[in-house]
């Protein structure tokens, strides 16, 4: 077990995305003044908060060699299950918290449970509790939005703290967080070598299910977190909301330098990417361009990224 080596993150990928972020952000600060102001970066945080969430999670899925498409399910059920207890004078703050987490942590669950037990590929499995997810909001709202929730749930999505928006701490602390994680613990270690070679982890002890388990649990937390900004944030439990959020959170991971065939990837290079992602969205909506064209720029990119990271492959 002592002999495990420390799989390390692909360093040089991350400074290719911080260039290309700090490109982007000199180019959209010459056409649009605007770009820079305090306000308008505020802004883009708050935005960028709830993918780079969803990106943390799908993040640890992708580094062990799986992948989870029920992102956005788990936003849906988890900002419903939030909602349903969140109404004014009826239950404490921690409650609807509680509850929300707990929806994302159980869908997050049975997608470890099956993918380590009958040996289905990630993609099948988590497209099929993406439908179930979906339906689950749907069933609980009865088909509509959950509204009149209390102004302390409110807070959450809409509050600041010291002028500082409180989605964007909530960002900060859960990126430390998961950073932590996967550098400095021994599930971060397991991650990355289940991730390089499954078979060789099993070989030197590891219970490669257990890991597994605990990533998609993981992924199902921070999904569930960013259901209960979202939620907040727009004050109602959308049944048919983050419809989508799992192809912002996936391509945010990859664009950050995180492997899509597992064993490499980091905290660093995934925040880098969602901060990509989404100051090139705000960048292309101060320049008024429609989001028909904005979604082929996407696109583009999150094709460039994998053809990169193709290329890296070959290169190590």
């Amino acid at each position: 077990m002592e002999n495990i080596r420390h799989y390390k993150p692909f360093q040089t990928g991350q400074y290719g995305i911080f260039l290309a972020f700090m490109i982007v952000c000199v180019v959209l600060s010459i056409l649009t003044p605007g770009f820079l102001s305090g306000s308008n970066l505020l802004i883009i945080g708050t935005q960028v908060s709830i993918n780079a969430l969803l990106a943390f999670g799908v993040t640890f899925v992708i580094i062990s060699g799986g992948i989870d498409l029920s992102l956005g399910s788990m936003v849906a059920v988890a900002g419903v299950a939030s909602a349903m207890f969140a109404h004014p004078d009826t239950y404490p703050l921690v409650v609807p918290l509680g509850m929300g987490l707990l929806a994302g942590l159980a869908i997050g669950l049975l997608n470890g449970w099956v993918i380590t037990k009958t040996k289905v590929a990630p993609f099948i499995v988590t497209l099929g509790t993406m439908t179930i997810g979906r339906g689950l909001a749907l069933i609980l709202s009865k088909g509509r939005p959950v509204s009149n929730l209390s102004d302390s749930f409110n807070f959450i999505g809409g509050g600041t703290v010291w002028g500082i928006p409180f989605p964007i701490l909530t960002l900060i602390i859960t990126f430390l967080i998961c950073h932590f994680i996967l550098n400095k613990t021994i599930l971060g270690r397991y991650i990355y070598a289940v991730g390089g070679n499954e078979e060789a982890a099993h070989a030197s002890g590891i219970d490669v299910g257990k890991v597994k388990l605990k990533v998609y649990a993981l992924c199902g937390l921070l999904c569930a977190l960013g259901g209960i900004l979202l939620t907040s944030r727009v004050t109602t439990g959308q049944p048919n909301a983050g419809a989508g959020f799992e192809l912002d959170a996936i391509a945010a991971a990859i664009i950050g330098g995180t492997s899509t065939s597992g064993g490499t990837g980091t905290m660093v290079g995934t925040l880098m990417g969602a901060m990509l992602i989404g100051v090139i969205g705000n960048g292309l909506d101060l320049l008024n361009v429609t989001s028909y064209y904005q979604l082929v720029v996407m696109g583009t990119i999150i094709i460039g990224a994998v053809v990169l990271d193709g290329l890296g492959k070959k290169n190590r």
